[in-house]
């Protein structure tokens, strides 16, 4: 093989502007397609982590019953009378979460008891979901405890946590007093522990954290619960999952991705599209390097005739030009992994989120560069094939005359 790689190498320099220019635009190419891999991956994943910040990744709830037709004297009709509210409670729940605790795949578990409340302060009211916790719990599933901006991650049968602009409406803050009612008991008054801000305004008004203990007095629910949350180890395998869980329980299973669809399509379709960028791209490249193979072949025709006349076999010839589009393909793909790495950094400083908070940020991802070195080398021989095969099929005395 060294006599392919020298020969290879001087047809290569023997270029000139011609092999300079072919290299730039493959790494050009190459750069854009890391950027755009490394920048729509970290906005998956940061679109991931602000929706799934203070939601499960799989949530267990009481089962809707069937509703059953009624028939009112002879009627033909059926006419079918549907249950006025879901299962309050999830039926035999401890053991059930002790099960779920030791299913593969489940990383942790949180009883929630949930139900609609009113927080009154002053003659100022407020509607909210006051849902209750075990703080340790709910840090397991959740990344909620990164949400608190002020007071204490932690709940006594006295205590509540609410969000920044409910906090703002009322007028209150951490320390302060409140009183949390619903619509099955008069409630009690409840010291604000701390302050959370999810960073959207509706979910800040929305919702009112107590204890489990708690929020199973208020709600009625006397040692019982409204739903378990699990976090899973894999997060795009939690549909699979819950597909799973749902036929060895009667409750219902849902996966984060069949309660946010919107979200789901959304990733779906930025994938493919960036799928179908990196493909034309690829082949532009592809394109570019076939191109100035086949010119050189032109170009370096009369040599071909030479070393033919020599004694090189049409295999080596073959390898010669394979040998070009190989190094072209590797040299601009360092050069792109180079590029894609400084263009990602240099955008990560002016792309940011509404809280000034970095959307993506530049990572050397040895896995992401090793295979796009593999994968433009791969291109660049494959793109190689059909001047090479052009160039070992020529002639010699014919190439010579040329």
């Amino acid at each position: 093989m060294r006599f392919e790689w020298t020969v290879a190498v001087r047809f290569l320099r023997e270029g000139g502007l011609q092999t300079l220019m072919i290299v730039a635009g493959a790494a050009a190419g190459i750069s854009v397609i890391v950027f755009m891999t490394g920048f729509l991956g970290d906005l998956q994943a940061d679109l991931i982590r602000r929706t799934l910040g203070v939601q499960a990744n799989i949530i267990v709830r009481p089962a809707e019953e069937v509703a059953r037709p009624l028939r009112e004297g002879d009627a033909a009709l059926p006419q079918v009378q549907a249950r006025v509210q879901r299962l309050r409670s999830v039926d035999q729940w401890q053991p059930l979460r002790q099960r779920l605790e030791n299913t593969p795949g489940i990383r942790a578990v949180s009883p929630i008891a949930a139900g609609p409340g009113l927080i009154t302060r002053g003659d100022t009211n407020k509607a909210v979901t006051v849902t209750g916790m075990l703080p340790e719990r709910y840090a397991a599933v959740t990344r909620f405890h990164e949400k608190i901006i002020a007071g204490e991650y932690r709940l006594s049968p006295g205590d509540t946590i609410i969000g920044a602009d409910l906090a703002h409406d009322l007028g209150v803050w951490v320390g302060d007093k409140l009183r949390i009612s619903t619509p099955t008991s008069p409630g009690d008054v409840y010291q604000i522990r701390a302050i959370y801000d999810l960073g959207q305004r509706t979910h800040n008004r929305a919702f009112a954290y107590v204890s489990l203990p708690t929020a199973q007095a208020l709600l009625d629910l006397p040692g019982g619960i409204s739903s378990l949350e699990l976090s899973v180890d894999d997060l795009f395998g939690a549909d699979r999952l819950a597909q799973q869980l749902q036929e060895t329980t009667p409750h219902e299973v849902e996966s984060w991705m069949r309660a946010n669809p919107q979200l789901r399509t959304a990733l779906g379709n930025q994938t493919i599209m960036t799928l179908l960028i990196r493909f034309f791209l690829a082949l532009v490249v592809a394109i570019g390097v076939a191109s100035v193979l086949v010119v050189s072949v032109v170009q370096k025709t009369r040599e071909i005739g030479i070393l033919r006349a020599m004694g090189a076999s049409r295999a080596r010839i073959l390898r010669v030009f394979l040998l070009q589009g190989a190094l072209i393909g590797l040299v601009g793909a360092i050069l792109g992994c180079i590029g894609g790495y400084t263009l990602t950094a240099v955008m990560s400083q002016f792309v940011r989120a509404e809280d000034g908070s970095l959307l993506f940020a530049a990572q050397w991802n040895g896995t992401l560069y090793l295979f796009t070195l593999l994968g433009a080398t791969v291109l660049g021989l494959a793109a190689a094939i059909m001047p090479a095969r052009r160039a070992a099929r020529l002639d010699p005395a014919q190439a010579i005359r040329i």
